[in-house]
């Protein structure tokens, strides 16, 4: 499968985005083709591409294996180019990659939006497969835990000298924004 963790599509803004950071209202992304940062409010709709699926005459198919049924035919390649090539040929290019669709409920719009997510993220650099993901995350990790032993200590003993000074106000209660007016 092709990993789309961070990656999202935001309603009425062309291209993909990756998520960044969270900020105070909402989150920060950054734009995969132009690279530029965002402010995205929460009131805005944002699809995660790894919560997408299309319908089949089955179960639901994650857009996950679907792009990956397309890098496979490609080989890691550029997909249908959807501004040039007419309805039908999108359909047939589609039908190739998932021959079992619900033919009624998935349109040609969406299969174009779906080829240019796909080339979107293989222009950016972006497409890659969730088992490379993995084992270098695995690696990482190993790593990581070798390194962080003889920091472990050191957090332990300033965990002891911070507990101190945290009993002495933790009976101080705070009011998160709740001002008392007015009488009883």
């Amino acid at each position: 499968m092709i990993d789309l963790k961070g990656i999202i599509s935001i309603s009425g803004q062309p291209g993909l985005f990756k998520i960044v950071a969270q900020s105070k209202n909402g989150i920060i992304v950054e734009g995969l083709s132009d690279k530029k940062r965002v402010n995205v409010y929460a009131s805005t709709k944002v699809s995660t591409l790894s919560d997408i699926s299309m319908f089949t005459t089955g179960d639901d198919k994650p857009i996950a294996e679907i792009m990956k049924a397309i890098y496979d035919k490609e080989n890691g390649e550029a997909a249908l180019d959807t501004k040039t090539a007419d309805d039908k040929a999108v359909a047939a290019y589609f039908e190739i990659v998932l021959p079992d669709y619900d033919k009624e409920r998935v349109y040609v719009s969406n299969m174009r939006k779906l080829f240019a997510w796909y080339n979107s993220l293989q222009s950016t650099g972006n497409l890659k497969l969730a088992e490379e993901n993995a084992a270098e995350t695995t690696e990482e990790a190993k790593e990581t835990k070798a390194i962080a032993k003889p920091e472990k200590v050191a957090a332990k003993k300033t965990a002891t000298r911070d507990t101190a000074k945290a009993k002495t106000s933790a009976g101080v209660k705070k009011t998160a924004g709740v001002r008392k007016t007015g009488t009883a």
